[in-house]
């Protein structure tokens, strides 16, 4: 929104609120100033709280990662042991 119809929709509410009449140029330019200044504010937090959620979701992935790996191994494992059993099943019983 630009600056001029940031003010007019200022000024339309600062006389829908009956003072009009009490509001100056300066005021109204403050008022902008201010809501502008919030609006950054707010996109400023938004960006770090997205970049924190980011930074969140790469070590989770990675996490995962480590753990899918982790039972990768364990089910490599338990497959060769099961080789290794059941080859000295057969040589019991042979």
């Amino acid at each position: 929104m630009g600056m001029i119809s940031k003010q007019v929709g200022l000024l339309a509410l600062v006389a829908a609120m009956g003072l009009a009449g009490c509001a100056t140029t300066q005021q109204v330019q403050e008022a902008t100033d201010k809501s502008e200044q919030a609006s950054s504010d707010a996109a400023a937090a938004q960006a770090q709280a997205a970049e924190a959620l980011r930074a969140r979701l790469a070590e989770t992935a990675e996490a995962l990662s480590a753990e899918e790996a982790q039972r990768l191994a364990d089910a490599a494992a338990a497959e060769a042991l099961r080789a290794r059993l059941a080859d000295a099943d057969t040589e019991l019983t042979a």
